[in-house]
């Protein structure tokens, strides 16, 4: 563990975007994964802190990815001293995931003029956690699956909800989905038109996280989205990250299908991948603010929510 939390931050960029590129290498969007494999029978949730807070933005991904590679079907993560603290233990010989923790500290420098101003610092660290499917002695609520789904009804009922709440214009007819950043709604095929009513809620929460774009809102730049495909693709991206959070917390299946327009897109993304090493950082952020502020928006208590 202490080898990973010394690693230098550019090494941690590097080697987490070359797994994500790995993946969708192979044609494998990783947020959709827990979903689309053989093995994630049952509740896809996101995953859970040993205290059952749950990990948000990048460290969903990564730990979504680990649990699909060793077949972990629990959502609860702990470092090897939180394990410890409960009076259990790792397995001898089991690898940890690593997991990420972004902030800023405030450092004071001397500017040209010689005067003294504080400057923000990010920094990154990374550190190592286990499933509990990897440690022994646990009290025994930590081995239990998720909670069985709510009745489908009551899930399409939930998901309604969650979209009334936010306030956005949803309007129907034609044959695509789509933000129009100009006339500030949110245009969708006729219900009917979808599979089922889960597939049409898929397709809702990513149309809901390009909505959070507009500057009363969360606030990211849209400006070029029709005329730069670099900044197309990475709207884009933002949209299916945050709408694989957006499902996991609705307990909805997300859209699986890639749309046609994907093999365009999972190209853009390799080559912003290949650009720029944080580029897979910075949009698991701002989708994280987009489904932040979406449940912000929610009326119901923060205890009555399925999933988090």
């Amino acid at each position: 563990m202490g080898k990973t939390e010394e690693e230098p931050r550019a090494d941690i960029y590097a080697r987490i975007t070359q797994r994500i590129v790995t993946e969708l290498e192979k044609g494998v969007r990783p947020w959709v994964q827990p979903w689309s494999a053989g093995n994630a029978t049952g509740r896809v949730t996101r995953p859970l802190r040993h205290n059952g807070e749950p990990y948000t933005g990048m460290n969903v991904l990564l730990l979504w990815s680990e649990a699909m590679a060793r077949g972990y079907l629990a959502p609860i993560w702990m470092t090897f001293r939180q394990a410890r603290e409960l009076g259990a233990h790792v397995r001898k010989g089991e690898a940890n995931a690593t997991v990420i923790y972004a902030s800023r500290f405030t450092r004071t420098e001397t500017d040209a003029r010689g005067d003294e101003v504080e400057k923000e610092i990010p920094f990154l660290k990374a550190y190592g956690v286990f499933n509990v499917e990897q440690i022994e002695g646990l009290p025994e609520h930590y081995y239990q699956g998720p909670a069985p789904h709510l009745d489908p009804d009551e899930r399409i009922g939930r998901a309604d909800r969650f979209f009334a709440n936010t306030g956005a214009v949803i309007r129907h007819g034609g044959a695509q989905a789509f933000y129009s950043p100009s006339a500030d709604h949110i245009q969708m095929p006729p219900f009917e038109t979808f599979r089922d009513a889960a597939g049409y809620v898929a397709v809702l929460s990513h149309e809901i996280v390009h909505w959070t774009a507009d500057s009363r809102r969360v606030g990211r730049d849209l400006s070029r989205y029709g005329k730069d495909r670099t900044e197309r693709a990475r709207e884009e991206l933002v949209a299916e990250i945050g709408s694989a959070l957006v499902c996991a917390d609705l307990g909805i299946v997300p859209e699986l299908e890639p749309r046609p327009d994907h093999a365009a897109y999972i190209a853009s993304w390799l080559k912003a991948l290949a650009d720029d090493k944080r580029a897979i950082f910075k949009a698991a952020a701002h989708a994280q603010r987009a489904v932040t502020y979406l449940h912000g928006l929610q009326q119901e208590p923060e205890a009555e929510r399925e999933a988090a």
